[in-house]
């Protein structure tokens, strides 16, 4: 199923550090049209629930604490090649591996700590898309 759409969430630590202004603008500089945007927090259920496909993994605690700390900013987005496109345009998740430009690059502090989300298939781009805008019953 391709789709134009992905989803993107400016992650707590970018918020914190004032960086929802400057990323929000390299997204659409880079000719991503934002459908959708809000700011919200994620309770530890709701973190729980769309973290689920890494709840075996050893950093599972560490990322729901982490994506609780503080407010997020949620999106849609679109584009032709939307998923493969933000891909891209965010960088690898070691910000010390990312691409001179990418978000990661400019705006993340660590692995853990890497500023943004971005959907990793046209699949789970419709599921986080329903997940923060479309209410739960979708996810």
């Amino acid at each position: 199923m391709k789709t134009n759409q992905t989803f993107t969430m400016i992650k707590p630590d970018a918020v914190a550090n004032d960086h929802i202004g400057a990323i929000l603008n390299k997204i659409t500089e880079a000719g991503f049209t934002i459908t959708a945007l809000k700011m919200t927090r994620f309770t530890k259920a709701d973190a729980e629930v769309f973290y689920a496909v890494h709840n075996k993994r050893p950093f599972f605690n560490e990322l729901v604490s982490f994506m609780t700390s503080g407010p997020i900013v949620a999106a849609a987005l679109e584009k032709e090649n939307a998923v493969n496109d933000f891909r891209t345009l965010i960088g690898a998740t070691n910000p010390a591996e990312a691409s001179e430009g990418t978000l990661r690059k400019l705006y993340a502090t660590s692995v853990g700590e890497n500023a943004i989300h971005g959907s990793d298939s046209d699949e789970n781009a419709a599921i986080e898309i329903a997940f923060h805008f479309s209410g739960r019953e979708q996810f």
